[in-house]
């Protein structure tokens, strides 16, 4: 089936190749941009681990590789036009917070706004698969601010996700190629077109941007990604009506997700504000208990491609079709599902169990909570109502 959809439609390795060719060449001159107008990130500043000034920006060249296939090979239909209307916006918003910076509520208004421009063409969540009860169809009031707020929440965990080199724009390669594979399969060519464009153009980012990074994709790459995978699940996945559904893009966005669920959860605990960065991340994690930037990258690859696995085998190695068992799929996704929990025990155990044996661990893991500690009493003490004489 999936052979024959790909037959059909070659628009998708063009758009793919296409968009590959043309952020491999542009990333180049856009980091030479960015350096000429001091759009960089220097050592030591904001959340990430670079050792040395590395330009930002790359979210342009990743805009324009996706953006040119797109009105090449896509049917513009009037959601696709929205979708990518929304992703412009997506992308300006970043740009802007990357050359000058926004405040958050600044950014959140911009995000919001990109986030609604699908819903205004279409795209929003018109029913829901409720467990036992079944589908129902959702009214506009309630699909559309819930689609705004899923691609939001997509959007700022992919931003959270882009702290070390390469791992924002290889985790989205692997979250766009397995919604590309299942969209194909559910008859959603366009959509899976624009979900193989978006894995060219992260591939050919990744040219440039993994260990030793030469450019980081910056606000505007990462919400311009979030903001099209959440689109791609919203118009392609989350308007199937069944209960799998709702499974695949947890499943394929679980390492964003978690990642996000885990410090928000942190941050909350010390009274801090969420939208403020931080080195508490699942990546930086990796790197207090000693592994390099490359180790952690590859490490957290690995674990999304065991989830990306566990969604594709859901969709395509069926037990029960047409009423009859099949012992082979079976055990295929017991295999498949038993390697993904596997690796998520193995990432919690990385992440808990060798911290807490090891002291030097602890010592890094307290102090970094004294930091948190001291930042939140600061925090408090700004917000006081100044005395006066």
């Amino acid at each position: 089936m999936i052979g024959h959809e790909l037959r059909q439609h070659l628009q998708v390795f063009y758009g793919l190749g296409v968009a590959l060719l043309i952020v491999v060449l542009l990333t180049p001159a856009v980091g030479g941009m960015a350096r000429l107008l001091g759009v960089v990130d220097r050592p030591g500043e904001g959340r990430r681990a670079n050792t040395r000034t590395v330009p930002r920006l790359g979210g342009l060249a990743l805009f324009l590789g996706i953006f040119v296939p797109a009105l090449a090979f896509l049917d513009l239909d009037r959601n696709m036009r929205g979708l990518l209307l929304g992703a412009a916006v997506a992308t300006t918003v970043g740009a802007i917070d990357d050359f000058r910076g926004l405040r958050w509520w600044e950014k959140l208004a911009g995000q919001l706004i990109a986030a609604a421009i699908p819903t205004g063409f279409g795209i929003w969540i018109q029913s829901f698969t409720f467990p036992v009860v079944g589908v129902h169809e959702l009214p506009s009031w309630v699909g559309v601010p819930l689609t705004v707020l899923g691609i939001v929440a997509v959007m700022n965990m992919v931003n959270f996700l882009d702290g070390l080199d390469g791992l924002a724009a290889g985790v989205c390669c692997i979250s766009a190629g397995t919604f590309a594979l299942i969209e194909l399969d559910l008859g959603r060519a366009n959509v899976a077109i624009l979900a193989a464009i978006v894995v060219g153009a992260t591939v050919g980012f990744l040219r440039h941007n993994f260990y030793p990074a030469r450019i980081f994709m910056g606000d505007s790459g990462a919400l311009l990604l979030g903001f099209t995978l959440a689109g791609i699940s919203v118009e392609g996945l989350l308007k199937t009506a069944s209960l799998v559904s709702l499974f695949l893009p947890l499943a394929v966005l679980a390492v964003p997700i978690i990642d996000t669920s885990f410090v928000v959860a942190k941050r909350l605990k010390h009274r801090l504000p969420v939208y403020e960065g931080d080195r508490f991340h699942l990546h930086h994690r990796f790197l207090s208990i000693g592994y390099s930037q490359r180790r952690s990258v590859l490490t957290i690859y690995a674990w999304c491609m065991t989830l990306a696995a566990a969604a594709l085998a859901t969709r395509f190695v069926k037990p029960h079709p047409h009423g009859e068992w099949r012992g082979w799929a079976i055990a295929v996704d017991a295999v498949i599902g038993l390697a993904a929990l596997a690796a998520s025990i193995y990432i919690v155990y990385l992440l808990e169990i060798v911290k807490l044996a090891n002291p030097i661990i602890r010592r890094r893991e307290r102090a970094a909570d004294e930091v948190l500690r001291t930042s939140s009493e600061e925090t408090g003490r700004a917000r006081l109502p100044r005395a006066h004489p």
